[in-house]
């Protein structure tokens, strides 16, 4: 399939609009484990993404640059942990497509892949500390193995959304090993952890998207 830089800055959009519909529900599962700030953090971080793609981004056709610049407006207006994170899978996919006006399928892997290796180097978690790993890195176990064996994006996304979803799943019934909400033990068990819904609502966006488009083209 082909994604252009369009495709990309829509993405965004629908991402943004996402964010706002779930924000509500994002920050009542963190009145379970934290500050109970998770969905209000997020759309701030996208409102002010939304405010450069609809300005300055606007006749951009870099994917590279959209991505990187996304990156550093979502780190600029989130200052809590999230905004490094998000930013530094956000920088890390712009790298892969760097000067590229188009993506094809191997383009959209190395970038998502990059995605998830850039917020796990700089988190410094993994599935089982109740975080957004426990979406992401399953997720991109699942969709590395099955997009060598097929090369085809879409399915490939597809069947590592369903261990995506089954990792955010799990996290009800962990005990909080990073930030804020590791200081609660094991009352934080039974209840699915904010950063790992929103990742996991972010990929769903995608897939969603990409699949609308795949449709339209057929």
């Amino acid at each position: 399939m082909e994604f252009t830089s369009a495709d990309l800055k829509n993405y965004f959009d629908e991402v943004i609009e996402m964010i706002e519909e779930e924000k509500d529900y994002l920050c009542e599962l963190d009145r379970k484990l934290g500050d109970g700030d998770h969905g209000v953090t997020m759309s701030i971080g996208w409102q002010a993404a939304k405010e450069m793609i609809d300005g300055d981004l606007k006749d951009e056709d870099d994917c590279g640059k959209i991505s990187m610049i996304v990156g550093k407006t979502f780190l600029n207006a989130v200052g809590s942990s999230v905004g490094p994170l998000y930013a530094t899978g956000l920088m890390r996919g712009a790298k892969t497509v760097k000067k590229k006006t188009v993506l094809n399928d191997d383009d959209l892997a190395e970038y998502w892949l990059a995605f998830v290796n850039g917020v796990q180097e700089r988190g410094q978690a993994k599935a089982g500390d109740k975080t957004m790993m426990d979406t992401l890195e399953p997720f991109g176990e699942a969709f590395q193995v099955k997009f060598e064996s097929a090369n085809e994006f879409i399915p490939a996304f597809d069947h590592a959304l369903g261990f995506a979803r089954k990792g955010m799943e799990s996290t009800k019934e962990m005990i909080s090993q990073k930030g804020r909400s590791s200081r609660l033990g094991e009352r934080s068990v039974g209840f699915q952890d904010p950063g790992a819904t929103s990742a996991y609502l972010m990929l769903l966006t995608f897939l969603a998207y990409v699949k609308n488009k795949s449709a339209q083209v057929s």
